[in-house]
């Protein structure tokens, strides 16, 4: 339940950023479009009332239009009926202009340009379906002679709705998709990071040793896989706290980060286990590597705990052409740590692999 609620008040922020968005390009867009209507409607045999609407339609509808979808439940549908409305008016503008050239084509492609840029084709399809409709029930009802005469005049007055607006209308897209970027790159690094540590996450690290592992049968390199393992994690979690078992885990991934090359993909295996995988690495660099990880932490002490020392376990496979997966190959280092554990940790040991 408090998933849903959740979900839908995220809906709701979203839906409100959006109609936010189209605030001020629609005051921009109905302001400067005012008087690209009006230099023709002076010309035009219309009465007052038509006035009277395209004053209130282009200076109080874009706030009025806001305030609706701000204050509605889904926002996102509200301002998708705004943006119908739009087109609705936009068909009736066209239509009142009596299809004059130049209004009418800027009209249109700004209302089009606006129903693709929020929508897609499907907004698109429905707008311009509202747009023609309107206009044809415009003109057939009121009786609008055609004027599709652009004068030079009319061509100065239309110049800031064709310049200002779709400038406008570009930045706030460039804006969209650079906040779309960021968003996406966010989530890219939720989905292969691991939150603590920033180092790769299980699934992630797997589907890079996996890529390894056929570079390694296509191209006949070598690399070197390492299964590492805090000693005692469980002591020191049980005895000073989890504050102190995840100091020990940033220590131990700091001291992987400074000890290995930047090409050594570190990643956290599991709750206090590590992997790495060395490419063109032969298995004897890549236990001097952790011996001098294990230099780095002779000298090193937890803040909270500096009586206790931090060691590691480790277990190295070399890559074999003969491993018929990358799962074998995790296998074979998996057997290697258990291996050390075994001889009693803070230790080194090396895979059985047969040739």
């Amino acid at each position: 339940m408090e998933s849903s609620t959740y979900l839908d008040e995220d809906r709701h922020r979203s839906g409100r950023r959006f109609a936010r968005r189209l605030y001020i390009p629609r005051i921009i867009g109905l302001a400067t479009g005012f008087f690209c209507v009006s230099s023709v409607l002076v010309l035009q045999p219309v009465s007052g009332w038509w006035w009277l609407l395209l004053v209130a339609y282009g200076f109080i509808w874009p706030h009025f239009a806001w305030q609706t979808a701000d204050r509605s439940s889904d926002p996102a549908r509200a301002e998708i009926r705004n943006l119908m409305v739009d087109s609705l008016m936009g068909g009736v503008w066209i239509a009142v202009m009596g299809l004059n050239a130049l209004p009418s084509a800027l009209i249109f492609t700004m209302l089009c340009m606006n129903n693709v840029g929020c929508g897609g084709v499907k907004l698109f399809g429905m707008g311009l379906g509202v747009i023609l409709l309107s206009c044809l029930l415009t003109l057939g009802l009121a009786r609008i002679p055609l004027n599709l005469e652009t004068m030079p005049s009319q061509v100065w007055i239309c110049l800031p709705f064709l310049l200002v607006y779709p400038v406008y209308f570009g930045l706030v897209s460039y804006r969209t998709a650079l906040k779309l970027s960021e968003h996406k790159r966010r989530l890219m690094q939720m989905s292969t990071r691991d939150g603590m540590t920033g180092v790769y996450n299980r699934r992630h690290w797997e589907h890079l040793l996996h890529g390894e592992y056929d570079n390694c049968q296509r191209y006949q390199r070598s690399a070197t896989l390492l299964l590492i393992d805090i000693d005692h994690f469980k002591s020191i979690n049980d005895s000073f706290g989890h504050d102190v078992g995840d100091e020990a885990i940033l220590a131990i991934t700091e001291h992987l980060q400074l000890s290995l090359r930047i090409t050594d993909v570190i990643g956290r295996f599991g709750g206090d286990e590590f992997g790495v995988i060395m490419s063109g690495t032969p298995q004897e660099s890549a236990i001097q590597a952790m011996a001098r990880v294990r230099d780095y932490l002779d000298e090193f002490r937890l803040p909270r705990a500096p009586h206790v020392p931090l060691r590691i376990s480790v277990g190295v496979a070399e890559f074999n052409k003969h491993m018929v997966n990358y799962r074998e190959w995790l296998k074979a280092a998996d057997v290697a740590l258990y291996k050390a554990k075994k001889l009693g940790r803070s230790r080194t040991e090396v895979a059985d692999i047969a040739a």
